[in-house]
């Protein structure tokens, strides 16, 4: 099994509004990531919420995923990451579709595309490229978990990732969403005038 994880419990400061929340296809950014997941077909899918999690929780609709809150949000991405692991924790589970709240644009054919790859090849880590730039959702496979969970505080799980550089599967995929890290409002309106 290949389940999804939303890292979406960070401040959102540069942005000055929750990411989560922000309006994007008729829909918020959380919606359509979990719209993208299910048309993908991953069925389980955790979402991590922390700062304003009960605002988003109200505000969004979160139908079928488990949420799961993560109290040290602070602590950044990584602590979000094991702890949306720790929800899936399943003996089926063979990896995980890591998605960021703030690459909304991401289509249905791309995660396709990356869980195909995870399971021709059983790579430890796979990573779309758009015209050889590298992007997110990235799919991370069961044999680095452990390794993840290791990480001491403050240590990203590019630390873990980088050292499988040899035998991550880089897929070339046509979609500049990939790319697309809406992070501060300039950026939201060039995704919003880009109506990708």
């Amino acid at each position: 099994m290949v389940a999804g994880i939303v890292l979406a419990a960070g401040e959102s400061s540069r942005m000055g509004t929750d990411k989560a929340r922000l309006g994007y296809k008729n829909s918020t950014f959380l919606e359509t990531i979990l719209k993208t997941l299910a048309e993908a077909g991953i069925e389980r899918v955790a979402v991590v919420l922390g700062h304003h999690a009960e605002e988003i929780s109200r505000s969004v609709n979160l139908r079928g995923a488990e949420v799961v809150i993560n109290l040290d949000y602070s602590r950044g991405q990584t602590s979000s990451l094991l702890v949306g692991l720790e929800a899936l924790k399943n003996p089926e589970l063979e990896a995980v579709v890591v998605c960021l709240v703030d690459h909304p644009a991401v289509s249905v054919q791309t995660l396709r595309r990356l869980v195909d790859s995870f399971r021709e090849s059983r790579a430890p880590v796979v990573i779309p490229t758009y015209q050889g730039r590298r992007g997110h959702p990235v799919v991370i496979g069961l044999r680095l978990f452990d390794k993840l969970k290791s990480l001491g505080p403050g240590a990203g799980a590019n630390t873990v990732v980088r050292q499988h550089h040899e035998t991550t599967q880089f897929v070339e995929v046509d979609d500049p969403g990939i790319l697309l890290d809406i992070d501060d409002p300039d950026s939201y309106q060039r995704l919003i005038e880009r109506r990708l």
